[in-house]
């Protein structure tokens, strides 16, 4: 799923942010997914609110496999190809002395994180490499992630919803490898090689706006799709998109996305990265999740033409006061349509922020290239 580079080595939520080419600031806490030392609003978990008490005693992974269960008996899954699903692992090794997972030959290891491992693998049947994230089954249900879950309802979330995604914008599930008599629990996954532009590139610090136009389109499109399934990602930032050798951009890591039944995307708790956090996400109420999700696109657009955020702080507090009190800043110089569509995205009120069909028909984002190509799922939705 990952190249060997530096850009990737923040698979499970630490390591480096210099994604796109860019080196930023050491501020990793602010950079990274936070938990909070009480507990409070800007933690790792899982969000599991919707209104309604039935909804409230219901955990998240509970709701997502009824969701996706129904969708299935209701012909609404895209996937043509279902994810396959292996209770065998065998672990051993080729010829060579290289470890094996089944019929996958280890070739090196891509990231890790306090969940996982992710290790570039090759199959020995069809030659192709995978990347797949391994976990401890024993280690996750230790690690409690809220009063009734553990990570590893977290991870069985992030499975049930990969199962039902199929576009080119997004990175995809091939197999789950889960053996009841072995600890280890294997995510195979699409394996993304992608090179960066070049640091520094653009007119402003950041990349060449051919490029930022191209990768916003894709995000775009990717994100479309997702929140068209009702699938809140919750984590839109540059280490989740991941970029191929053809320059496709694709949407990764679902560890704290949300899954609805309907419109209602109404969240509770912030699981995300804290400089990507949405302000109306800061005021420790309810917010829709879809629109959290554009902000955090704005901040990664932000990011990439200017290789810097529009609001951080040193500590976590001053970052979450700058991005609910602070106006954004954006030199003169810059494109007018470009600083259009970076204020429409970065609307501090969710009510007035552009949406992903405003972004989508902006003429900054529509270029020369012209609309978005039309995405047609196998579940009859026409999406971007």
């Amino acid at each position: 799923m990952f190249s060997k580079s530096d850009s990737f080595s923040r698979f499970m939520g630490i390591g480096c942010c210099s994604c796109f080419g860019f080196n930023v600031q050491s501020q990793e806490h602010l950079l990274s997914d936070y938990e909070s030392d009480d507990g409070g609003d800007y933690d790792c978990e899982r969000t599991d609110m919707t209104n309604g008490s039935y909804a409230e005693l219901q955990s998240p992974s509970k709701r997502s496999e009824q969701i996706i269960l129904f969708r299935i008996q209701t012909g609404k899954i895209c996937r043509e190809i279902p994810v396959k699903e292996t209770h065998l692992v065998v672990r051993s090794e080729d010829d060579s002395g290289n470890k094996m997972v089944n019929e996958y030959v280890r070739e090196f290891k891509i990231g890790s994180g306090s969940y996982a491992k992710v290790v570039l693998y090759r199959s020995t049947i069809d030659g192709k490499r995978y990347a797949i994230k391994a976990f401890h089954k024993s280690h996750l249900l230790k690690q409690r992630v809220a009063p009734s879950e553990t990570a590893m309802s977290d991870v069985l979330r992030e499975v049930l919803i990969m199962k039902m995604l199929d576009h080119p914008n997004i990175v995809n599930l091939i197999e789950v490898m889960d053996d009841p008599n072995t600890d280890q629990f294997y995510m195979v996954l699409e394996y993304v090689e992608g090179k960066w532009a070049p640091e520094g590139s653009g007119a402003s610090g950041g990349l060449e706006d051919t490029t930022i136009r191209k990768y916003l389109r894709d995000i775009v499109a990717g994100l479309m799709y997702l929140h068209t399934h009702n699938v809140v990602h919750g984590d839109i930032k540059p280490d989740n998109l991941l970029v191929t050798g053809s320059g496709v951009v694709k949407i990764a890591d679902f560890s704290v996305s949300q899954v609805f039944e309907d419109e209602n995307d109404e969240l509770r708790r912030s699981p995300g990265t804290p400089v990507f956090t949405a302000p109306e996400c800061c005021s420790g109420i309810t917010y829709h999740g879809r629109a959290a999700d554009t902000w955090a696109l704005g901040v990664t657009l932000y990011y990439m033409v200017f290789g810097k955020y529009p609001f951080i702080g040193d500590t976590l507090q001053e970052t979450y006061d700058k991005i609910v009190n602070n106006p954004i800043t954006i030199p003169d110089e810059i494109d007018s349509q470009l600083k259009n569509l970076l204020e429409g995205i970065l609307c501090k009120d969710p009510q007035y922020r552009f949406t992903l069909n405003a972004i989508a028909e902006h003429p900054w984002v529509l270029g020369e290239e012209g609309p978005i190509p039309q995405h047609v799922c196998r579940c009859k939705r026409n999406i971007f």
